[in-house]
């Protein structure tokens, strides 16, 4: 990115501020941080003092100020979302809005802007989805893909990843401060998994998708999971606590497990490594000329998800729960 601009939409987020670090010290000449929290951006400008971050204040769902943010822009790491569950089951339509028409307004103004690439933030709840938070993001994804097939020089990618370890309204930091507060420590449901991803490892997502992405690309992180029994057992175990566990039963559309790729796209994945992508289905609407080729549908048996992916031991936990800043 030597003399490059990049624009972070939701740029004050943990995903923004995690970006801004890996880059600062780089050769790029600007980083843009979008979003619509004045207070947030006044926080991070005294923090950072840093000429090369400049500060938009705007909103994906208003077409002009994004519009207006992107000139001169080269890249653009879509971050700005709806994420928490519960609160986008009770608002939906704000869900759709942020998420969804938010998200082709980013695209739309990218490809006036002429941007080189766009990377778009997904979640694994955009799989099978049965929450509005995910049925949102879901959309996202088919418009990012839907929009690559003509998007002319401005190449759109995608990234999917689970939730991110101690990041804002997570469970992690909740376990935290119930264990500092001697007070009772409330699981969902101990048998729920999660896939178990740092912010560096969300940040290494985006960057690999954003290095190695042909337009229409989504981009999976092979991760590991863990139960969420077992999480807090590892949280009690760091911090020496002898709190009590209380099941309180899982919240508005929470699903026992997560899925990273749905069994139909694992047909379609190439695997890299420690990634998977999968590319956009570039057919036209003319399916006649595919009625006989198909797919062997019978070689892939089962999705992707937090279940059969492989399960974190406590004492690798332990080490995860370390390495970002628990001990």
């Amino acid at each position: 990115m030597v003399n490059k601009t990049l624009l972070i939409t939701g740029g004050t987020g943990s995903f923004g501020n995690a970006v801004l670090n890996k880059f600062l010290d780089t050769d790029i000449k600007e980083i843009r941080v979008f979003s619509r929290d004045e207070k947030k951006q006044h926080d991070m400008r005294v923090d950072l003092n840093n000429p090369k971050v400049k500060f938009y204040i705007g909103d994906v769902r208003d077409y002009s100020s994004i519009l207006s943010a992107l000139d001169g822009v080269d890249y653009v790491f879509h971050a700005a979302a709806l994420k928490q569950v519960p609160s986008c089951e009770f608002y939906p339509v704000e869900a759709v809005k942020t998420n969804v028409l938010g998200t082709e307004n980013v695209l739309n103004a990218a490809i006036a802007q002429k941007v080189k690439k766009v990377v778009c933030l997904s979640t694994d709840k955009a799989v099978y989805p049965i929450n509005a938070m995910g049925i949102s993001k879901a959309l996202m994804e088919k418009i990012m893909v839907a929009k690559s097939r003509t998007s002319g020089q401005t190449i759109l990618v995608g990234t999917r990843y689970g939730n991110v370890m101690a990041s804002r309204g997570s469970v992690i930091p909740l376990f935290y401060d119930q264990i500092m507060a001697n007070s009772d420590l409330t699981i969902t449901d101990p048998e729920m998994t999660r896939f178990m991803m740092t912010l560096e490892d969300a940040v290494d997502l985006v960057l690999y998708a954003f290095t190695h992405g042909n337009s229409g690309d989504i981009f999976v992180q092979k991760s590991p999971a863990s139960t969420i029994g077992e999480l807090a057992k590892a949280m009690l175990k760091i911090y020496n606590s002898s709190v009590n566990v209380k099941v309180i039963g899982t919240r508005h559309a929470e699903k026992l497990y997560e899925t990273l790729l749905a069994r139909e796209e694992f047909l379609v994945a190439q695997d890299l490594g420690e990634y998977y992508r999968v590319a956009a289905d570039n057919r036209d609407l003319n399916y006649n000329k595919y009625f006989s080729e198909g797919l062997d549908s019978e070689k892939v048996l089962d999705d992707y998800h937090s279940h059969n992916t492989r399960r974190l031991s406590e004492e690798e936990l332990i080490l995860l729960l370390n390495s970002i800043g628990y001990k």
